[in-house]
């Protein structure tokens, strides 16, 4: 690999840095302890925590220890939102959600080697500290008038809402998080968000006052955004999360499959471990033939496979081309778990019972009238289950459903939409 700097930098995966010279050269005096925290302030992980972890994946690939810290003390607390408290939840629920972001990003670093990641959690060291250590040992080290100058924190303060002492108090124990790291494991650098800058550099202002001698970094990622301006890892359907139960590995490959191709090339770089020879390769593709979705078939496989495994990508894929009739892929071949998880991306009417094809197809709205639906018969384009449909007058029978439930219907060679029985 070319130096780590370089090439986080090609891939757009440095926006802040404390000293980037300085940090060039502990990399390449490394190896380098580092970190990056994960709240468990949710079930899963989504979207936005996994530019995180594939950064460090980057890192640790360049033969650097990754600290992956899932935050069971922080996660009790929440670091503050841009617009109003965090509702706190159970300590019994956040020591759940520890377990399930740890499952997460555990296969997604290398636990083996000379420099094998370790995960650690920071309750391990609050939460045996009384309320006098915190402030005594950490607290004196804070001055107010610079952690309300933080970004996150002078948006509450501007807001209606205002903030707790609680989560204005966040930023002391994300820094103590680096301290605790330092001290113990020769951590140097935390890496995180841009939004996170504030908390980023608590922790380095804290160990410069504890440890006056010490060298660390802080290394700022930028957050993703899409060019239509929408917010990136969100859909209709709301948050994109990893964890398949959540959001299903069906819809997470159809993400990346229809990703705009005024984004492609810089989602490429941010989340492919292709080389830069084959991602502007995927690039001249994009461009000369952009119908063709090279670049994005290639990125929803590659990370739909990092994400949830290869089995489970090799049933996606099948499932797209089985949806459409394409090579081998068969309806009836498809698991029920991933054919429910591609219907749920379709136009659907639900019906009490199975009537002629062409009420079916008006109603669920692949096209404006049943006189149309006969047109479409008549003139071969019309399909249930991607059999041609003969006769105006046929009636699907019960045998014909998916799983009991479902029936697939096709316009052309594109507009799909599916019936589902119910009762």
């Amino acid at each position: 690999m070319t130096d780590i700097v370089d090439e986080l930098k090609w891939r757009g995966l440095i926006a802040l840095s404390t000293d980037e010279d300085a940090l060039r050269k502990a990399f390449a005096d490394g190896p380098v302890t580092f970190y990056c925290g994960f709240d468990p302030t949710a079930p899963s992980l989504h979207l936005g925590n996994l530019v995180q972890i594939l950064t460090m994946r980057r890192i640790q690939q360049a033969g650097h220890r990754p600290l992956g810290l899932v935050g069971g003390a922080t996660g009790l607390i929440g670091d503050p939102k841009p617009s109003a408290e965090r509702t706190l939840n159970s300590p019994e629920v956040v020591a759940s959600w520890v377990e399930r972001l740890r499952a997460q990003i555990a296969p997604l670093l290398d636990f083996e080697g000379p420099n094998a990641a370790t995960m650690v959690n920071n309750l391990d060291w609050t939460s045996g500290m009384s309320a006098i250590e915190f402030l005594r040992d950490m607290g004196k080290h804070f001055r107010v008038n610079k952690m309300i100058a933080k970004e996150a924190v002078s948006r509450r303060l501007n807001s209606d809402a205002g903030i707790s002492y609680t989560e204005f108090s966040y930023q002391i124990l994300q820094g103590m998080d680096f301290l605790k790291l330092y001290e113990q494991y020769g951590c140097v650098l935390q890496t995180g968000g841009t939004d996170q800058w504030g908390n980023l550099t608590s922790g380095t202002d804290l160990i410069h006052r504890v440890h006056p001698e010490a060298v660390v970094h802080a290394l700022g990622i930028p957050l993703l955004t899409k060019a239509d301006g929408t917010k990136f890892g969100k859909t209709e359907s709301g948050t994109i999360w990893l964890d398949p139960e959540m959001f299903s590995p069906y819809a997470f490959y159809q993400f990346w499959l229809n990703t705009d191709d005024r984004d492609i090339a810089r989602y490429l770089r941010v989340f492919s471990f292709k080389s830069r020879e084959e991602i502007e390769e995927l690039d001249r593709l994009t461009e000369e033939r952009p119908q063709a979705r090279a670049a994005q078939r290639a990125l929803a496989e590659e990370l739909t496979t990092l994400v949830h495994g290869a089995d489970q990508t090799a049933a996606v894929i099948s499932a797209s081309k089985a949806l459409f009739g394409q090579g081998d892929g068969n309806l009836a071949d498809l698991d029920e778990a991933t054919l429910a998880a591609a219907l749920s991306e379709l136009p659907k009417a639900e019906v009490t019972e199975l009537g002629p094809v062409v009420d079916l197809f008006a109603e669920v709205g692949l096209v404006a009238s049943k006189s149309a639906a006969r047109r479409t018969v008549k003139e071969g384009g019309a399909y249930v289950n991607n059999v041609k449909v003969a006769a105006e007058d046929f009636v699907p029978a019960a045998d014909d459903l998916l799983h009991g439930r479902w029936l697939v219907l096709r316009r052309g060679k594109k507009n799909l939409a599916a019936v589902e029985l119910k009762g």
